[in-house]
């Protein structure tokens, strides 16, 4: 084989490299964009995606500044709010770390260590039920997530977020 064939033949080589990467990048974007819109339509009830993220859904930067590592999409707005997303992590088995230590501690110290205290906190009700309130005006549906991969991986991230959140405020 002479030079100009190899030369060739390299080139569709690594321009087929390139396309399968990007292939396989605008696979993941869909994926997100997919269950961005999904969380979106369950949280807000809207059909068009720019209204329901206007409206209180998570947006696809914060579906990807959560998988990335970015907790301050995800930090809940309370304590209240955070102990009820903790107490619904271990319910739903979400995590194995000990979330009802912390998840205790934390109702002892914000004075909700009894039941009917737990019933007057609309926030914790909330987050019992699996809704995240986050500091940014949003809400995420830990519930609505799907049981795919992904939807396990925000519901985990979600979960150590609080989980961090819970031993700063108690300081662990």
């Amino acid at each position: 084989m002479n030079k100009a064939t190899q030369r060739i033949i390299l080139g569709l080589g690594i321009a087929a490299a390139m396309a399968a990467g990007s292939a396989s990048a605008a696979s993941w974007q869909d994926q997100l964009s997919s269950a961005a819109s999904q969380l979106s339509q369950q949280n807000s009830g809207s059909t068009t995606t720019t209204s329901s993220t206007q409206n209180g859904g998570l947006s696809l930067s914060s579906l990807s500044g959560l998988l990335n590592g970015g907790d301050k999409a995800v930090s809940s707005n309370s304590m209240t709010n955070a102990a009820g997303v903790m107490s619904y992590c271990v319910q739903h088995n979400v995590v194995d770390n000990n979330v009802a230590s912390v998840k205790d501690q934390v109702l002892s110290k914000l004075g909700l260590s009894s039941p009917a205290a737990q019933e007057q906190k609309t926030d914790y009700q909330q987050g019992l039920q699996g809704l995240l309130n986050t500091g940014n005006g949003q809400q995420l549906n830990l519930q609505s997530l799907s049981n795919s991969p992904m939807g396990e991986k925000l519901k985990t991230k979600a979960c150590d977020v609080v989980l961090k959140q819970g031993k700063k405020y108690i300081g662990m």
